[in-house]
């Protein structure tokens, strides 16, 4: 879903020749242009860039595999002449999945290490928007919704349309929908009442809102609630082992559903280690999915089986995000001209209107998507082995359209 490197280059040329010659010598070779830049992390023949993620503490099983897809998509570029003759390096911080050690790693990488940007991969980013945000540090990776407000910060999906779930429940032939939670927080609680309301628009009615609290709950319990609240579609806001668990609940006591889906767990690992209880259970995709190939997934494998041969299992959801990350911090490089500037950089990533990853994501609008929810996406599901995902729906939009 990401082909579209060309298009919308020309109408940026002007000012990315006219910002370059502000801090560059536009005479001579490229190796003279590229020595005369004082930017951070911009040398003669190398770009220098930060990495960010969890490879310990809580949660990171999953986060941990970033560094992979990220070596893959540098080593990628690397092979291929690099970014404007120079070479693309990277130094990495793990930030232990909390915010005050992600604080001090960003402060580390653009103070100590003068990196150029960062790409983050973690959910621990403390007060990092905000330093980086005053700084003009351009960061591309994972966000909150409401990181929108951030303009030096990039990532292919801020926040995902419900309706699109919705339409894939009702497709499925759910009408009646039961939302089950970890726990009851106030921000679980109101994350769920805002997908309920957005089904009610689009036709599917939620009946039953059921909190998990699998230290004193029984999964067995929760799947009476389901069966009693004559719902025939339901999805979790809660952790893959919970949802795990109640549909296991639910498979023995032989509730009738139509549809189930998790919002997270497209993953190899879960299959491993989860699959027999989430049988049947669907997950939205955000990248075309692995079982579907294609020529983005084959040169994702291929990259990652050359340039990151250490990773058993190169299928995992947050190395292809690493991947993706990686791809459009190189796009705004190779935007931002020989003698690429901070402000230059976001400047002219914030006007692409088509990144696409080399094919691997629907086209994305870079100007709008901070505030426009991502439209379309696939889903998939595991088939009744437990022991493989399948696609069910390669592509479907807010709109039922495919």
């Amino acid at each position: 879903m990401r082909r579209h490197r060309i298009v919308g280059r020309l109408g940026l040329a002007a000012a990315i020749i006219a910002a370059a010659a502000t801090s560059c010598s536009t005479s001579g070779s490229a190796a003279e242009a590229n020595g005369a830049c004082d930017t951070p992390g911009i040398s003669t023949d190398q770009v220098k860039l930060g990495l960010v993620f969890s490879s310990t503490g809580t949660g990171s099983e999953a986060l941990a595999s970033a560094r992979s897809g990220f070596d893959a998509r540098i080593g990628l570029a690397n092979a291929n002449g690099g970014v404007h003759g120079r070479e693309v390096t990277y130094v990495w911080r793990d930030d232990e999945s909390t915010g005050a050690v992600n604080e001090q790693a960003t402060v580390d990488l653009v103070h100590q290490e003068s990196v150029f940007g960062l790409v983050m991969v973690t959910s621990s980013n403390g007060q990092s928007p905000e330093t980086l945000q005053k700084e003009g540090v351009p960061v591309v990776g994972l966000a909150q919704p409401d990181y929108g407000k951030y303009s030096n910060w990039f990532t292919d999906l801020y926040d995902p349309s419900p309706a699109t779930v919705a339409r894939y429940m009702l497709a499925r032939g759910g009408t009646k929908l039961a939302i089950v939670t970890t726990g009851s927080s106030d921000y679980v609680m109101g994350f769920a009442h805002k997908y309920g309301a957005e089904f009610q628009q689009v036709g599917l009615p939620t009946v039953e809102v059921i909190p998990f609290e699998a230290s004193t709950d029984s999964p067995s319990r929760i799947a009476k609630r389901i069966a009693a609240s004559g719902a025939d579609a339901l999805i979790g806001f809660t952790t893959l082992d919970d949802f795990a668990q109640i549909s296991a609940a639910v498979t023995a006591a032989d509730v009738s559903l139509k549809v189930s889906v998790s919002l997270s767990g497209y993953d190899r690992s879960t299959l491993s280690r989860l699959g027999q209880q989430l049988v049947g259970v669907s997950f939205p995709v955000y990248f075309h999915p692995f079982e579907g190939g294609g020529e983005a997934i084959d040169r994702y494998h291929q990259a990652m089986s050359q340039y990151a041969p250490e990773t058993a299992q190169p299928e995992q959801q947050f190395a292809v995000y690493a991947y993706i990350y990686a791809d459009m911090f190189l796009r705004g490089l190779e935007l931002a001209g020989e003698c690429p500037t901070r402000e230059g950089f976001i400047s002219a990533l914030r006007a692409v209107k088509d990144f696409d990853a080399s094919g691997l994501i629907e086209p994305v609008d870079l100007s709008t998507n901070q505030t426009t929810p991502l439209r379309c996406n696939a889903f998939v599901q595991i088939d009744p082995t437990g022991a493989a995902f399948q696609v069910v729906q390669p592509r479907l939009c807010v709109d039922g359209t495919t």
